[in-house]
């Protein structure tokens, strides 16, 4: 038995929504294996159904291999989310799926701390191993 839930075909297009491109530099130290650490404390995006804004914590280690992310394309990258109606673990799979395609990083962790709602915090992370 299918269940139906209120917020059905609210995320059909995720997976192919269209955002701002993320531009990378080439990596001088191809050969080592290094961390980098980005941590947006003031991401934002907006609740599918209610049209509220939800605030997170968004933390990526990555470890590159032959490109590095430049930061001024990813803030705006992550800024387009401001205006997008999506779920807590819909944002963190879109943003690792955009990373991973773009740097194509030996590995990459991303967590996402999303403040209280209903008096629930949702943490979510996704990982890529190459």
């Amino acid at each position: 038995m299918k269940v139906k839930s209120s917020y059905e075909n609210r995320q059909d297009k995720i997976r192919g929504l269209k955002t701002p491109k993320i531009d990378v530099w080439v990596n001088k130290y191809p050969d080592k294996e290094y961390t980098i650490t980005l941590d947006l404390p003031e991401f934002t995006c907006i609740c599918p159904k209610t049209g509220l804004p939800d605030f997170a914590n968004i933390k990526i280690e990555y470890s590159p291999d032959k490109y590095c992310i430049e930061l001024k394309s990813f803030k705006l990258y992550t800024i387009f989310y401001r205006n997008i109606g999506i779920f807590h673990e819909h944002v963190i799979n879109k943003i690792l799926d955009d990373f991973v395609n773009i740097c194509k990083p030996r590995r990459v962790k991303i967590t996402g701390v999303f403040n209280p709602r209903g008096g629930i915090t949702t943490t979510v992370s996704a990982e890529y191993v190459r």
